[in-house]
């Protein structure tokens, strides 16, 4: 018979503190922990073998039989179950009106060595992306559309912030990623024999007339700067995503959205 939750009612209980600073980057990377809200991430976590180390549940909730169930399971794989007030989970959510359940994950970190090797793959890189809603919302997009991978080059916002978990909805569980500085990465891709083609206001052909049935990696810039110019007279393929109105840019999430799926569509969506 499993055990019911501890009872945690302190917010100066040391584990509360922990969960608690998980929303600054320097205590993430201190304990290895992120955070991901809601029964549904757990549960998604739990299922693609990422390690639970703590699972919070707060007191208006514990009756619930998801709730319950949830909890069985997070002890089956070794975790620590909390029970806690209302008010200290909104105080580790940091919001009014939190989820029932708060999972604390370990975090993975991939080297460029541990990529699954396919020479015929379609990736994404990103280069210094800054904004986490941003890279959440990239890892969703590239979940739905089976890419390979996301390649976090040179110094990116952190995937496992709160905000970037939040905007992935669980595809920061689902989908590889990994960091690396630029020419590590283009070693890299050079060597798998993929083709960079990067969305550039440099570029002279439609994002439509290029070729990405071959392996490839789309190559995204910067929010504010885009891709410094040494960067693009690397890159195989420079193209346009068509514009017309008073905008002169697109959102970096939406951009990459429109590459991504040209690319699948070239494959037939399969």
């Amino acid at each position: 018979m499993p055990a019911p939750p501890e009872i945690i009612s302190s917010s100066a209980n040391p584990l509360i503190k922990t969960l608690r600073s998980l929303d600054r980057k320097k205590a993430r990377v201190e304990s290895g922990l992120f955070i991901a809200e809601g029964a549904r991430l757990v549960e998604q976590g739990l299922q693609a073998g990422w390690q639970l180390d703590s699972l919070i549940v707060s007191a208006s909730s514990a009756e619930r039989g998801f709730v319950q169930a949830l909890v069985n399971k997070a002890q089956a794989n070794g975790a620590r179950t909390v029970q806690v007030p209302d008010r200290l989970a909104g105080q580790i959510a940091r919001k009014d009106n939190p989820q029932s359940v708060i999972g604390a994950f370990r975090q993975r970190h991939l080297s460029l060595d541990a990529l699954p090797d396919s020479k015929t793959g379609l990736w994404i890189g990103l280069y210094e992306v800054r904004d986490p809603g941003n890279l959440g919302t990239i890892l969703r997009t590239a979940d739905c559309a089976g890419i390979s991978g996301v390649l976090l080059i040179e110094q990116c916002c952190d995937p496992y912030s709160i905000e970037s978990v939040r905007a992935s909805m669980g595809s920061v569980f689902d989908v590889t990623f990994a960091n690396a500085g630029f020419d590590a990465f283009n070693a890299w891709r050079q060597a798998s024999g993929l083709n960079m083609v990067a969305a550039s206001v440099n570029g002279t052909e439609r994002h439509t007339g290029i070729d990405m049935a071959q392996g490839t990696v789309i190559l995204m810039g910067n929010e504010q700067a885009g891709l410094p110019d040494d960067i693009e007279r690397q890159c195989d393929t420079l193209c346009l995503i068509p514009m017309r109105g008073g905008a002169d840019s697109l959102n970096l999430a939406q951009a990459t959205a429109i590459m991504t799926y040209e690319a699948w569509r070239q494959r037939d969506f399969s």
